[in-house]
């Protein structure tokens, strides 16, 4: 990867993001999401090579800019949490690549997208409490924010909220999933056994 246009085209390959010239030296192009409208990836010309600017883990910042002389501290932005990478044909396009991604999964990070993603993770047959898919959102205090983001679950097809119960191993109230009676049978049909609106919890949480 050397040349703008394929550096712009691989951030407008991330799903909802559009390309943006905020400023009068149009020679800054940035890749944002929509939605937030936060930018994940600058694209600007520099002493004649096209450099991009990255957001990075912390962990990763000197990881990178130790593996490749082309990775540099972000220029013009919070040299801790931003990288340079300059495209002078040094850096594998792998390599690019994830640094991008990496930047894109840091900026659309949430603790609600956090929570959809653990609960995609409960197998099938089993259940977790709304504690449980805190801690595995990384954070194990918000048991009450699970509830709320179950209650707004954006795609109920591939977010299998049925499967999250309390800490007692009780059910929603029947509104949650379209009736009386409709989490039980989803549970049901995912082989797990409710007696009296709950789950047994030894048995089937994870």
């Amino acid at each position: 990867m050397k040349t703008r246009k394929e550096a712009t085209e691989y951030g407008l390959s991330f799903p909802e993001t559009y390309l943006d010239t905020p400023f009068k030296d149009t020679n800054w192009q940035l890749v944002r999401v929509k939605g937030s409208k936060k930018a994940f990836l600058w694209v600007y010309e520099k002493d004649g090579f096209i450099n991009l600017n990255v957001k990075v883990d912390p962990q990763w910042r000197d990881f990178w800019r130790q593996s490749y002389g082309a990775v540099i501290p972000g220029y013009h932005q919070n040299k801790e949490h931003w990288n340079t990478i300059i495209l002078d044909g040094t850096i594998p396009d792998k390599d690019i690549k994830r640094m991008i991604g990496e930047s894109f999964d840091i900026i659309t990070d949430s603790p609600t997208k956090r929570i959809y993603e653990a609960v995609k993770k409960i197998p099938k047959g089993h259940v977790a409490t709304y504690g449980r898919i805190a801690q595995m959102a990384g954070e194990p205090k918000m048991a009450r924010a699970v509830g709320n983001a179950l209650h707004k679950n954006p795609d109920p097809e591939h977010i299998s909220c049925f499967r999250v119960v309390n800490s007692k191993g009780e059910l929603s109230g029947e509104f949650a999933f379209g009736g009386a009676e409709a989490q039980t049978r989803l549970l049901e049909a995912d082989g797990i056994k409710v007696v009296n609106g709950k789950v047994d919890l030894s048995k089937y949480g994870i």
